[in-house]
């Protein structure tokens, strides 16, 4: 993957560092199964609200279920689609509404299934994939071709596979993969025990 540079206020572990959202995506380089496993390993193994779990991955890998990932193709945004037809794997991210021992409603879930979705980003950065999380998606089309149980919500969809060599990023997508990552100054988002009080 493309390295690009970054500035830190204080140092971070190289994954942190080496994780961004790209959009050109090597069409012939499909993602090995085992490599599947891990990640998904990674997002099974995140922290959640006692203990919940409330995440539910759909894995729809364009080799070896590719009805499925038309499927969920058709349920991205044109603006995503335009360039997530290369994605060898799409990810639908659906968060349980409710707590499984108490049946009660859970607020916590969409939460956790942040922490379960970075750290599938995270292992697959370690593995030299490149993943792309999106929120331009129709979770209503969603729900209903998968036929994804009322109490269960999508919350987001991710692309996954293995980046272009830069001498192949297509034209159109060429400054948008390759532009400096940026960030707000740490402290205007972090504040030291009161509101407004940058770390």
């Amino acid at each position: 993957m493309l390295q690009k540079p970054y500035d830190t206020s204080a140092p971070i572990h190289a994954l942190f560092a080496q994780r961004y959202s790209g959009v050109c995506f090597d069409p012939q380089r499909p993602v090995p199964p085992e490599l599947l496993l891990s990640v998904a390993e990674a997002a099974r193994w995140a922290p959640s609200c006692n203990g919940d779990e409330p995440w539910r991955f759909l894995i729809c890998n364009k080799a070896t279920t590719p009805a499925a990932w038309d499927k969920a193709f058709a349920c991205l945004m044109e603006g995503n689609q335009a360039w997530c037809r290369h994605a060898p794997v799409l990810v639908i991210i659906c968060t349980d509404t409710r707590f499984t021992h108490n049946d009660n409603p859970n607020r916590f879930g969409p939460y956790d299934c942040g922490a379960a979705a970075l750290s599938l980003c995270l292992q697959a950065t370690a593995h030299g994939l490149m993943t792309h999380q999106m929120g331009g998606f129709l979770p209503a089309k969603t729900q209903e071709s998968f036929a994804i149980p009322e109490r269960y919500q999508p919350l987001a969809m991710m692309a996954l596979g293995y980046q272009l060599p830069e001498s192949e990023f297509p034209a159109q997508w060429r400054e948008r993969e390759t532009k400096p990552r940026q960030r707000r100054p740490l402290g205007a988002q972090f504040f030291a025990g009161e509101w407004g009080k940058g770390l």
